[in-house]
């Protein structure tokens, strides 16, 4: 009960934590003043270009404060545009001798890494230097930095070295204790992420897909890293098996994974030597920012629309302003760009997981619209699954990375019942309509003295499941009817690879799902010779409020926000904007279900 209970009062607690944490956020603020206005370009003079391998990695960086110190809890977040364009520059630049690469855990996807390997690979062209050098370095750190001339690891440092897995929770057995039914509807045999609210253990088609697309995304990490490295693909298997976490670092060195053992100050040393710096001077470095971005000043344009995170209805709007893909937000921006006569085409960057199925047709409907007067070239990070796909399926060209997870076509709807838990605390229900489904949805479990409605009283009724299941069914149907138009394609050929079944990019391509393989800097290339253009400049959107602005704009919504992921966790929080997604009518959701492996 105690579970349920923390439920209950989350929204009302959430609110009184609210008043609480703004006195803190205030304090902050005089910091934060201090920490914007010491940043700058003191060491722009430098020759070497230091890219962290570590902390979070979004597809560009937040310029909102509050959700950089207290929903990301102070780990540095950077934008993967910087980092990408630094080293472009630092290639061309004469000033820029090498790269260092600091290496450690880093919080983001497969094809955000692939995309910096591959910039980095490009940049050794010119004979400049890479070096890398980490304490604690991840597995997808580590794939990024093999391509580099030497990896120097700490004498007591850690290298995560194991395969990969996806490992989720299944709830229906803690539903079941607080007298919680979930019922769905649903079209896709692979539409996986309403499994673990109603399942013990994961299904028979998701094992299949996830243990298919994991084989595939490791064997493009294992070729890599065998490449970079000279070790065989076979041989890497065999350490992968060893864990090789809590391995002694002369193992590591031993099996070829690393070059060789230095505490830091050594390398550093080191690093002013092949710089060509002297051993006396402070060593700075260039940082992403510093080097980043376009000169040129080309009046005809590329814009890249950035589209990162959940698909929300407009009832969700800005709760994570830099972590959402709000359809009034994105509707408005494509159709700036539709009337921009100095925009000559558009990159749709897409990574995310998918969201409500509604908003994802609004977008859907803009970018269709927008791609009848200038090209639009969907380029998928990471993620562009579900509703991901869905939103970019009206793009002119579709590129994608080898391990983006994309595809998931399918639909869903999820209804808790909470009859047994009415039950349980005594409540009971009468009441009298006109029609037959009057009161449909208007028997709700409610918080006697708070007024705060929960769930749904009773389960669906056969009428009501059937008017579900062709709602939905029609969903599915749009779905695969944009799909289908965007691609070139019959929906029954569509509908062979849809059923909410997730591929990875190469399998992708192999089945049409999209045109072309690479990152972000094909997708415009592509745009720029869809657009017949030579010289263009970028410009990114949506456009990102003065930081400030937005501390004063959000401060007392982020307030109630933390509270309440401290009160649910982050998980429950999810799931209370799912629930409040489908008491605002949005019942299809157009979702993959995200375990990063």
């Amino acid at each position: 009960m105690k579970p349920f209970l923390k439920f209950f009062f989350a929204s009302a607690l959430g609110t009184f934590c609210a008043a609480g944490l703004m006195l803190l956020l205030l304090t902050v603020f005089i910091s934060l003043i201090i920490i914007f206005s010491g940043s700058g370009k003191e060491s722009a003079n430098s020759p070497i270009l230091k890219i962290d391998l570590k902390g979070i990695i979004a597809e560009r960086e937040s310029k909102d404060p509050l959700s950089a110190i207290f929903f990301n809890f102070g780990i540095k977040k950077q934008g993967l545009n910087d980092i990408l364009s630094a080293i472009k520059n630092a290639k061309d630049n004469d000033k820029v001798k090498g790269i260092y690469l600091n290496t450690g855990f880093a919080r983001t996807g497969i094809a955000s890494m692939q995309e910096i390997r591959n910039a980095l690979i490009d940049f050794k062209e010119s004979g400049k230097f890479i070096v890398a050098y980490g304490e604690a370095i991840s597995q997808r750190s580590y794939y990024a930095a093999s391509v580099a001339d030497k990896i120097i690891l700490n004498p007591i440092g850690m290298l995560e070295f194991k395969g990969l897995g996806s490992m989720q929770q299944y709830n229906k057995g803690i539903f079941e204790k607080m007298g919680i039914e979930m019922q769905v509807v649903k079209v896709g045999t692979h539409k996986s992420y309403i499994e673990p609210y109603t399942s013990y253990k994961m299904s028979s088609y998701d094992r299949e897909q996830k243990s298919v697309y994991l084989a595939t995304l490791w064997k493009e990490i294992l070729g890599g890293i065998s490449e970079s490295r000279n070790i065989p693909a076979d041989l890497l298997n065999r350490y992968a098996d060893e864990y090789l976490l809590f391995s002694a670092p002369e193992d590591l060195l031993k099996y070829g994974l690393i070059d060789s053992l230095a505490y830091k100050t050594d390398f550093e040393n080191s690093l002013k030597e092949m710089a060509g710096i002297d051993k006396s001077e402070e060593l700075k470095f260039l940082e992403p920012a510093d080097i980043s971005g376009t000169e040129s000043v080309a009046k005809e344009k590329i814009a890249i629309v950035y589209a990162e995170g959940s698909i929300v209805s407009d009832a969700e709007e800005d709760l994570y302003s830099d972590q959402t893909i709000t359809a009034k937000t994105y509707v408005k921006t494509l159709k700036k760009l539709q009337k921009d006569s100095s925009v000559k085409a558009v990159v749709f960057r897409v990574n995310s997981g998918g969201g409500s199925a509604y908003a994802s047709d609004q977008i859907w409907h803009s970018v269709r619209e927008l791609s009848k007067i200038k090209p639009v070239v969907a380029s998928f990070g990471s993620y562009a699954a579900s509703g991901g796909y869905y939103i970019a399926c009206g793009a002119s060209k579709i590129v994608s990375s080898p391990v983006t997870l994309t595809g998931s076509i399918g639909i869903f709807g999820l209804f808790p019942s909470g009859e047994k838990l009415a039950d349980k605390m005594g409540a009971s229900y009468d009441g009298v309509g006109t029609n037959k489904n009057t009161l449909f949805g208007e028997q709700i479990l409610n918080i006697p003295f708070l007024d705060a409605g929960i769930l749904p009283a009773r389960p669906l009724n056969k009428n009501e499941q059937a008017m579900l299941q062709s709602y939905v069914e029609r969903g599915y149907d749009a779905f695969l009817s944009r799909c289908a138009e965007g691609r070139g394609m019959s929906k029954e050929a569509l509908d062979l690879i849809g059923q909410g079944r997730v591929w990875t990019g190469s399998h992708a391509l192999d089945n049409g799902l999209v045109d072309a393989l690479g990152g972000i800097e094909t997708a415009i290339e592509m745009a720029a010779d869809l657009a017949a253009l030579e010289d263009y400049s970028i410009e990114e959107f949506p456009k990102q409020k003065d930081p400030f602005e937005k501390f004063f704009e959000d401060l007392f919504k982020y307030a109630k926000i933390r509270g309440l992921e401290f009160i649910l966790g982050k998980d429950g929080y999810e799931t209370r904007n799912l629930l409040n997604a489908l008491s605002n009518h949005d019942y299809r959701q157009a979702v993959f279900s995200i375990f990063p492996p």
